[in-house]
């Protein structure tokens, strides 16, 4: 059995899917997503909040079904090993986004007047 034959095949109904929508324009198929701000709902600041809130919440969850697993209640093992690293890459993703945001910032203010 090779180690590729143990990969679960792909479901792509696990995927939010966006179906077109005929006569809207793009901001109206934005707001149609899950888990999208409605438009005009808030400014950058709020979405970085909201983002570092979740960041943290996904990796609260992680610690406690991981002090959960680790207490012999019924928590499968698979299910905590998801969930910290699904923390671990949210996080990964919050460091390169503030990185990205530093380079901005430092480029602007490079910048010649």
């Amino acid at each position: 059995m090779s180690s590729l034959s143990a990969i679960p095949s792909y479901n792509p109904g696990l995927l939010p899917r966006i179906d077109p929508m005929p006569g809207k324009d793009l901001g109206e198929i934005a707001g149609a997503m899950p888990g999208a701000m409605p438009a005009g709902s808030g400014d950058f600041s709020s979405l970085l909040g909201n983002f570092v809130s979740d960041v943290n919440a996904k990796s609260l969850d992680a610690s406690q079904q991981v002090s959960a697993l680790q207490s012999g209640q019924n928590v499968p093992l698979h299910q905590a090993v998801l969930s910290m690293e699904e923390a671990s890459v949210s996080f990964q993703l919050l460091v390169e986004v503030r990185n990205k945001l530093l380079e901005s910032y430092q480029e602007i203010m490079r910048m010649q007047i």
